[in-house]
């Protein structure tokens, strides 16, 4: 068990991304809104959010690429390359810099609701900002994934501590999430609690970073001579195996922590608001009405996880957008390279300076929503095709189990990617 916990890595970015100040602020309205009701939800999203992942893993320790350019490469010479990479990069780089903002605000509304001092939104938003920006400025991928799994330990930390304090009901919880029902109204909410979860730039994310932490030490045409070549193929293949060992673990391990925070907001939320009347709008409003229920350390120990998540994501999503575009452009995705970190930080940029200005940017949100719509069943559905490529992954393309999944997956995806879209157009009349 040590082992694997000291093989976390790639899969805790994953972790990282979907536990933000939005997953924070959704779950707690579905446990104030529908007490335990749909605990069940955040299950199936885990388990899809680990299936997909883990093709995405299997991507970048075994076929040694990323999403990115496994996608550039298959359009290669199609009618459908630039408009598919069009609608990814315009997906990813304007909706995760429009997303950006609502993160750096939903952490500082809440650490804010803590201080009382409303002004102290903008100085928060400001500071987890540049937290991020020297991060990116000074941090090799190594250190950022070590950085990050720091962050993602403290908020799991702060959360479940907050859990404690609240006291559940654990039969109620069990209950909610094991028997899937939807309550009268909770159909929007449970949508919105898979969408939260099983995210697409998280692939490319995922696939990217395996493939850097996993990279091949050595390369066949290092070495002369057809024994030395075969020798040098079963060291490669034993390492590939052992990478791969290591990279489920670490996906399993990481996206369940990351399932069990997001079940853990919803209970403190049903234990501590559901029946009482009590209008909760974003996670702020749920660290400043624990105060009067359970005291300070509630409200502070859910301050600090807010402060936390908002941190994490304004690290993954940029670091997300920055090695998708850069591997579909053809150029290098390296963390410490110029333009990797020039779009890493244009995307911070861009998020944090809409939230310090206070801007409400609708237009760019709805157009992010409705590229993220089609563009989440899109990927989803390229990941399964593209598991199943033996010149790409040899042996270990997807089983038909795994087939039969990914693609119950796919249509999960089409129907939040349906959902999404008809949103942002009702919004748009």
């Amino acid at each position: 068990m040590l082992s694997r916990l000291k093989n976390t890595g790639p899969a805790i970015l994953v972790t990282a991304a979907f536990i933000g100040p939005g997953t924070v602020t959704v779950c707690t309205i579905a446990g104030a809104q529908f007490h335990y009701a749909l605990a069940w939800g955040l299950v199936v999203a885990m388990l899809s959010a680990i299936a997909l992942q883990e093709m995405a893993a299997r991507l970048g320790v075994i076929g040694q690429k990323g999403l990115g350019e496994t996608l550039a490469d298959s359009l290669a010479g199609s009618v459908w390359k630039w408009p598919l990479i069009l609608l990814v990069i315009s997906a990813l780089y304007v909706g995760n810099s429009a997303y950006q903002a609502g993160n750096l605000t939903g952490a500082a509304l809440g650490v804010a609701a803590v201080t009382g001092d409303d002004a102290s939104v903008k100085v928060y938003a400001g500071l987890i900002a540049l937290i991020a920006g020297a991060v990116f400025l000074r941090g090799s991928y190594r250190l950022i994934e070590r950085f990050l799994i720091v962050v993602v330990l403290f908020m799991s930390l702060a959360f479940i501590t907050t859990f404690m304090v609240v006291k559940p009901n654990l039969s109620a919880l069990l209950q909610g999430a094991v028997v899937p029902v939807i309550p009268e109204g909770g159909l929007s909410t449970l949508i919105t609690l898979i969408g939260t979860t099983v995210v697409p730039y998280n692939l490319f994310l995922h696939s990217s970073a395996a493939r850097t932490r996993w990279q091949a030490l050595d390369r066949l045409n290092a070495v002369d001579g057809p024994r030395a070549i075969e020798g040098l193929r079963a060291v490669e293949g034993l390492r590939a195996e052992n990478a791969l060992k290591a990279a489920r673990s670490d996906t399993i391990i990481s996206i369940s922590i990351g399932g069990l925070v997001s079940i853990l907001i919803l209970s403190t939320a049903a234990a501590s608001f559901f029946g009482s009347g009590a209008v909760i709008e974003n996670a702020g409003d749920m660290a400043y009405q624990l105060e009067p229920v359970f005291g300070d350390s509630a409200k502070y120990l859910l301050a600090a996880g807010l402060f936390a998540a908002g941190l994490s994501s304004a690290i993954t999503a940029p670091m997300a957008t920055a090695y998708a575009v850069s591997e579909i452009l053809g150029m290098k995705s390296d963390t410490t390279g110029t333009v990797f970190r020039f779009i890493a930080l244009s995307v911070l940029a861009f998020g944090s300076l809409s939230a310090l200005l206070e801007l409400r940017p609708l237009e760019i949100i709805l157009f992010a929503q409705l590229a993220n719509g089609l563009l989440l069943p899109i990927i989803a559905l390229f990941l399964v095709v593209v598991m199943n490529q033996k010149s790409l992954l040899g042996k270990h393309t997807n089983t038909w189990v795994s087939n039969i999944i990914g693609l119950t997956i796919v249509v999960l995806t089409s129907s939040l990617g349906v959902r999404m879209v008809l949103s942002a157009l009702d919004l748009l009349r």
